[in-house]
């Protein structure tokens, strides 16, 4: 996508080796890129959130085991490495899927090819990402033309959507974000409800400041007005990313999506989750064996945003000596689930809608 008129991925390879990502953890005040050197810069990276959203986790990865082979391309180090990579995010499938991806490509090889294999390997993931994301706004774009067409072809369309799933969460295009972009490029009046999705405000920070680089109408609300907005007849479909899917179709993904998910039911709503392939997690069934990833409670207690004089710094919301807990995702059961949209196509969030498209 394009920043300023300028060309960017969420994260890219530099001359020498050198991998740079965008550091979203300043968004939306400030755009600046970071370097990453090492595996350690890598694995920060994701713990830290500067990169965020499963098939951006699962490239930042890929890269990792790079930047360790390029220090150390032995048994132990690439096994130490993954391990470590591993520890960052535990809810995001895509994170594993690149690493044993990356570690089958490399692992028979000599040590002194090892480096080279992995730079081509994880290459090959951020362009596959791409491309995907494309086509699965391809595919939610007719869905998107459809319900346009039931309201007559008037007003707005408008789009609810939770947290952050534009190009910011994978390497370019976005999941739930795609279709968006791709509809308003073609001339769709759509609009988006834009979850401030606490306690990171990814959707206040990120997405809004994604559909303002692309000029998309949207406004931001805070996260429990969308069942309000639903009953009102103000939403006219729902669509969000997610972290893993599991293989009967049970969805998790940031925290409160279920909220979204039950008011959408009840209202009648259509809700859509997109996902690329490999967020699928065909070891699991039941959304209720998933990790729920639990971050720390300082980042519910405190907000960050910009003072009257206009410095940038975080500021206590609660009062002293108050606990916190703060679970990263919830899971949306599957009769909750509209259709999934995947880069090969749309299916029912069932075993046999995703088998469907994914007989391998």
């Amino acid at each position: 996508m394009r920043v300023d008129g300028t060309p960017y991925r969420s994260i890219w390879l530099d001359g020498g080796g050198t991998v740079t990502i965008v550091d979203q953890t300043l968004l939306p005040f400030e755009f600046a890129t970071r370097p990453l050197h090492t595996l350690e810069d890598a694995a920060e990276a994701i713990a830290a959130m500067r990169v965020r959203g499963a098939p951006l986790i699962g490239a930042t990865a890929a890269y990792g085991l790079c930047l360790a082979l390029r220090a150390d391309p032995s048994d132990a180090a690439l096994d130490a490495a993954c391990e470590r990579l591993l520890a960052t995010r535990p809810t995001a499938v895509n994170l594993r899927w690149a690493l044993d991806d990356v570690h089958s490509h490399v692992i028979g090889r000599p040590p002194d090819e090892r480096m080279q294999a992995a730079y081509a390997r994880a290459a090959r993931i951020c362009d596959e990402d791409v491309a995907m994301n494309r086509a699965i706004g391809e595919h939610a774009l007719g869905l998107f033309e459809k319900h346009w067409k039931e309201k007559g072809g008037k007003g707005r369309l408008n789009v609810l959507t939770h947290c952050n799933a534009g190009w910011l969460a994978t390497v370019d295009w976005g999941t739930a974000l795609s279709p968006v972009f791709q509809a308003s490029d073609a001339g769709l009046p759509v609009h988006v409800w834009v979850d401030e999705t606490r306690p990171r405000n990814q959707g206040a920070a990120l997405t809004a400041w994604e559909l303002r680089s692309h000029g998309v109408p949207h406004t931001v609300i805070v996260d429990n007005a969308g069942g309000h907005l639903m009953q009102r007849g103000e939403v006219d479909l729902c669509i969000v990313g997610t972290d893993r899917t599991t293989a009967g179709g049970d969805v998790c993904n940031k925290i409160g999506t279920y909220l979204k998910a039950l008011a959408a039911h009840d209202n009648g709503v259509p809700f859509y989750v997109a996902l690329p392939g490999p967020t699928i997690d065909w070891s699991l069934d039941d959304g209720r064996d998933i990790p729920i990833e639990e971050r720390a409670a300082d980042e519910v207690t405190t907000l960050r945003g910009v003072a009257e004089d206009g410095r940038i710094g975080s500021f206590r919301i609660t009062p002293d000596g108050s606990g916190a807990a703060n679970h990263a995702f919830d899971v949306t059961p599957r009769h909750l689930v509209t259709a999934l949209i995947t880069e090969r196509g749309v299916c029912a969030a069932n075993r046999g809608g995703l088998e469907g498209l994914y007989p391998e």
